[in-house]
Parts: structure tokens; C-alpha cells; sequence
């Protein structure tokens, strides 16, 4: 018998075919971990196809309300909720109304799932505001104009209390206000709504990635942006970890980190240090439309580029991802 020398330590073993390539498995996507984006206006029979977003639309609570069933019989964990109004003003009257858009999209969301799902609501003014900024805008000693940091978290309160009294499941606040995560929570508290969990986006960039979102959501600011509130994509990764440690400090729940793909080291980092809050990640908006755009001219294969994309997102640390491939997923598994 001839011996070739070799090492005793074949990689390939564990890869040798699919079966066992599945039992040796570590990071798993399932449904039930998958939050789905909707987005709600008023009408009815309405299904507005998103130009820059293919396969996504903007939706009359009629239409939302399949869209919900749907999202339940896949077996999802959840929805977040995104709302446009009519008519918008300087401080987003609409989302603090009981019968604003997004306070009737989550009494049918909770009508259709019958708690078979999360209902979310995103927490912010973007979407309400006619500047489109996330909050209460002023005027500085210089006349320049700005976030009224402090004005927009008495707003956040009175924001998520609607959407409380409406039946939400979760709240997540993304308008990275100072102080937002704890406002809140002293807000539902003293309302009787402390078992109302705070998923925030604790370490949100201000990115090129979300401009499809924009048009979605018709937030796109009138003026200026929000390099200001938002984090700065080459702050050092200490100051999102800084970021994450104050909502967790205040009382958050679960913690985001938004853009996913570009942001995969923090993710990595959160998971690292906060080693036992649950972690969220958002696959944006602009990473689904590149995906969509690159397929549609055959340059790559989606199904497989959306597995690759989210089961490295699950590999950095993210235990929950929002995506709006959600659906899609969840039929493949």
C-alpha cells in the first residue's frame, strides 16, 4: 500500500455533500425572525407600486390588511409599520392622532393577526413632517435652522402613546434624538404600558443607502439633512458602541443597527459587548434596490445573493432583520 503523505485534516469532509453540509450548519434564517416594512396611506383598493424599490408599494389599509394576513400565514415574526399621510405639517400632527394613518394601520394589523405576529411602529416625524425632517425644527441665535432636540421628545412621548392606545406590539424609535429611549419609556410607563418593549435604532448612520426609503416613505427633507442627529459613517465604531450602551442605559429593549451590509463590523462589535440584548439589523432599502436592479439585467442570481447577504448579517450578530425581502424568504424556507 502506498501512503501519500498529506495532512489527517480534510476540510472537505464536512462539506461533502448537502446533507452533511446542513447538519454542520451555525447561522440559520428562519421566518419568524424576519420583520417585514409596510407602508400605509390612506384610500382604498390602493397598491402604488415604489418606482425605486421593485415589488414594494405603498398601501390603503384594505390592501395592508392582506398584505398582514399574508405576512402571518408565512409565519413572520413581525411587521413595522410606516405611515404617510395627507397632510402634513411643521411637527407631524398626523402620527399623534388617534385617527391618524398610523394609528388605524395598527388597529387592522391587529385585527387581521390576531397576535399571530409583532405589530411595530416605527417612532419618528420624517414621514409626518412638510420639511421632512424627524422632529421639531427652530431657528439658532444665527437664524439657522435646526432640530429642536428637546421640543421633538415631548413629541416622540405623546407619538408612541397613540400608537399604544392603538394596540402596538412594539415600539421603535429611529429619529436618534437624544434622550428619545428614556423619554419613552418613562411615557408608556406612566401610562400603564410598560410591557410595551423599545426595539431602537440605537445606531442609525446617516447613509446613502436609505434613498429608495425616502421615496417610499415620501420623507425625503426639504432642506438641509440629517447629518446632524444621525451618526456620521466614519464616526470611529467606539461611538456607536457608545451610542447602543445609552438606549440600553435608558431602558431599551433590543437594539438596531441600520444600514446592515455596510455596518456588519458593528453589528459584530455590538454583539460582542452587549452579549445578551437581542440585536436587529435593517437591510435597507438601497441594498434591496441594488440587489433588484443587478438581477433584473440577469448579472446575478437574487435568490441566491438574498440567503449570502442575510445569513451574514445573522453571522455578525443579528438575531432579528428587517427586511423587505421578508416574504420572499420565508416562501423559499
Amino acid at each position: 500500500m502506498t501512503f501519500v503523505s498529506f495532512p489527517t485534516v480534510r476540510m472537505r469532509r464536512l462539506r461533502f455533500n448537502s446533507v452533511l453540509r446542513k447538519l454542520v450548519r451555525e447561522n440559520f434564517i428562519s421566518p419568524e425572525r424576519l420583520i417585514l416594512p409596510l407602508f400605509v396611506r390612506s384610500g382604498k383598493g390602493i397598491r402604488q407600486p415604489i418606482p425605486s424599490m421593485p415589488n414594494q408599494f405603498q398601501l390603503s389599509l384594505d390592501e395592508f390588511a392582506k398584505e398582514i394576513s399574508e405576512a402571518v400565514s408565512l409565519g413572520l415574526g413581525g411587521v413595522i409599520l410606516f405611515g404617510i399621510p395627507d397632510v402634513k405639517d411643521a411637527i407631524g400632527s398626523d402620527a399623534m392622532s388617534d385617527t391618524g394613518i398610523i394609528a388605524q394601520a395598527i388597529r387592522v394589523a391587529k385585527d387581521v393577526s390576531q397576535d399571530k405576529l409583532l405589530v411595530i411602529s416605527d417612532v419618528c416625524f420624517c414621514e409626518y413632517t412638510e420639511h421632512g425632517h424627524c422632529g421639531v425644527l427652530r431657528e439658532d441665535s444665527s437664524g439657522k435652522t435646526e432640530l429642536d432636540n428637546d421640543a421633538t421628545l415631548e413629541n416622540l412621548v405623546r407619538q408612541v402613546i397613540v400608537q399604544s392606545r392603538a394596540g402596538v406590539d412594539m415600539v421603535a424609535p429611529s429619529a436618534m434624538i437624544d434622550g428619545m429611549v428614556g423619554w419613552i419609556r418613562r411615557g408608556l410607563d406612566g401610562e400603564g404600558f410598560e410591557n410595551i418593549p423599545i426595539m431602537s435604532y440605537s445606531a442609525k448612520y446617516a447613509s446613502a443607502f436609505y434613498g429608495p426609503f425616502r421615496e417610499a416613505a415620501e420623507s425625503t427633507p426639504k432642506s438641509g439633512d440629517r447629518r446632524s442627529y444621525q451618526m456620521d459613517p466614519a464616526a470611529s465604531a467606539a461611538q456607536a458602541l457608545r451610542e447602543i450602551q445609552l438606549d440600553i442605559n435608558e431602558g431599551a429593549d433590543i437594539i438596531m443597527i441600520k444600514p446592515a451590509l455596510a455596518y456588519l463590523d458593528i453589528i459584530k462589535l455590538a454583539k460582542e459587548h452587549f452579549d445578551g440584548i437581542p440585536i436587529a439589523a435593517y437591510n435597507v432599502s438601497g441594498e434591496y434596490s441594488m440587489v433588484k436592479a443587478a438581477a433584473e439585467r440577469g448579472w446575478i442570481d437574487e435568490k441566491l445573493i438574498v440567503q449570502e447577504t442575510l445569513t451574514a448579517i445573522s453571522r455578525a450578530g443579528a438575531s432579528i432583520i428587517l427586511t423587505y425581502w421578508a416574504k420572499d424568504i420565508a416562501r423559499s424556507l
